[in-house]
Parts: structure tokens; sequence; C-alpha cells
């Protein structure tokens, strides 16, 4: 049997490189503040992955995506078992865009912080009086750059994003910019009306996108997870204050409040956040997680 070493990991993800397509593996490792924390959080690959399937199949009229099968029995023998049934996706081969896809459709997180300060998030000025947690009355489309790991990703301009693709791919650089922007929004809105229909508020998300051989912008990566979102409970939700979460935040929130823990989570933590995706996959695709 033919052996299979990671070419790229990850803070939790893991990237095989399978000849003419990738697998890559979501793990069950969760990072926060860009540390990996020292637990695992069981299931939590197979839900990202799972959840990201059920995406790229919900929007593939919008863009084309990377995604060819998360079925093992489609990969080579090495991935056919339980370490990788559920949480591996084979994926065509991009050429991955260094500009990392925000869209903001609430205000929250470092926007709120951003906007009490000069009325703007990520240089766009946003009307007065908002409140945080505030529906934005349009989405915004924030893109940052893609840091390597332990460095922090770095807001910028989409004129910066323009210039930062065109010094790649000359006289093409306003063509990609335009094209991710227009998906990115595109596809925030149709998903956002959907999970909202469920009972989710997607806050915040990001994308990125790929080039494939002939130049098209394909996305890749994950899509729409607790991990690359923000997800709210509808049920409860007011403007004024922060809403709890389907994602993260459970976990942001206790390391904040215990400084020392040195990355390590009490159970009941690590549980809490099990069903949290647990019920956030349940809602947004009718299907419990088995």
């Amino acid at each position: 049997m033919q052996e299979f070493k990671p070419v790229k990991e990850g803070k939790v993800r893991e990237v095989y490189d399978n000849g003419d397509s990738l697998i890559i593996v979501a793990t069950d490792r969760i990072s926060a503040f860009d540390h990996i924390l020292q637990n695992k959080i069981t299931k939590k690959g197979a839900i990202l992955t799972q959840m990201s399937k059920f995406w790229f199949d919900y929007t593939k009229d919008i863009v084309p995506n990377h995604m060819l099968s998360v079925d093992v029995k489609d990969m080579p023998e090495f991935f056919r078992n339980e370490n990788f049934d559920g949480n591996s996706m084979m994926c065509k081969k991009l050429e991955m865009l260094p500009i990392e896809c925000i869209v903001r459709g609430y205000i929250t997180g470092s926007g709120w912080e951003s906007y009490k300060e000069n009325g703007k998030v990520c240089g766009i000025t946003l009307p007065e009086g908002l409140q945080e947690s505030d529906k934005l009355p349009e989405p915004i489309y924030t893109p940052s750059t893609k840091a390597e790991i332990g460095d922090h990703d770095e807001n910028i301009s989409f004129e910066k994003s323009v210039e930062v693709l065109e010094k790649i791919y000359p006289g093409k650089g306003e063509d990609y910019a335009n094209q991710i922007k227009e998906c990115t929004i595109a596809l925030y809105k149709k998903c956002a009306e959907y999970a909202l229909a469920k009972g989710i508020i997607i806050a915040d998300t990001k994308f990125e996108f790929g080039l494939d051989e002939n130049g098209n912008v394909v996305l890749g990566d994950e899509m729409l997870t607790p991990d690359s979102s923000r997800f709210w409970p509808l049920e409860g939700y007011e403007a004024g204050k922060s809403q709890p979460s389907y994602d993260k935040q459970f976990v942001r929130d206790w390391l904040k409040a215990n400084p020392d823990s040195d990355y390590l989570l009490p159970d009941d933590v690590i549980k809490k956040t099990i069903d949290k995706y647990e019920e956030a996959f349940a809602l947004l695709t009718g299907k419990s997680f088995s």
C-alpha cells in the first residue's frame, strides 16, 4: 500500500498530494487566537467536512468549487480507514489566490471595535448609530492577506487586493479581484438567506478562491463552517450586545476568562463545543450528524 505524508499542515487541517488531486483532511484539532489548543474536539473534522460538502453542492450554480468526493472509496487505500472516513475531501488542484475573502453581514468582533473608534470597518464607512450585532444595510467585503502560521492576517482595502493580484497576474489583477469579490457577496447572500430560514444567522464568513488550469476562478478551501464563519442562533437574537454562537466563540470566551490555561480546555467546554457544532449541522442540513 502506498503511504502518504501531508505536504502541508495547517493549524487544523492536513493536505495530501494525490497526483492530479489533493486530499484535504479536517482534523479534530481546534485553534483560537492563532494557537493550536492541546485538546481534540471529537468528530469536529467530520462535521466540518460534511458541512462544506453541503454548501459546495448548494452553491455550484454561483461558482464552481474544488470538491471531487468525500467518499474514501474514491481515494487511495491509505485513506480507507476510520482516521480519514468522513473528514477527508478529495479536491481539484488549484493555484490559490493569496486573498482571504471576508464578507460581513452584521457588525461584530473586530469590525465592531473598529466602528466604535472611527465609524469604519476596514476603511469602509458605515451608517451612524449602529449597535453591536446590528445587521448591515448591505453585506460588506473586507479582504485580508493570508498569513503564514504564527502571523496574523492583515486587513486590506479592495484596491490593495487588486494591487496584490496584479503583481502576480499582470493585466488580470483587477479582473480577478472583482470576480472573487462578486462571488463572495453572491455566495454569502444565497447562503445567509437559506440559513436564516433554518434559524441560523451567518454574521460573517470567509472564502478562499483559486485558479484552475484554464485560469478560471474556483472556490477552494472549506465553506461556511463554524471554523470559518460566525453562526448565531436566530432565536433570541437582539442587537445591542454580543450574541451566543455556534462556533469557536465559546472556546475563545473561555480562554479569555482563563488566561493561564496554557490552551488546555476543560471537558465541559469541549462537550459544549461538540454539541454546538452538531446542532448547527442538524439545523442547516436537516440531518442529525451520525
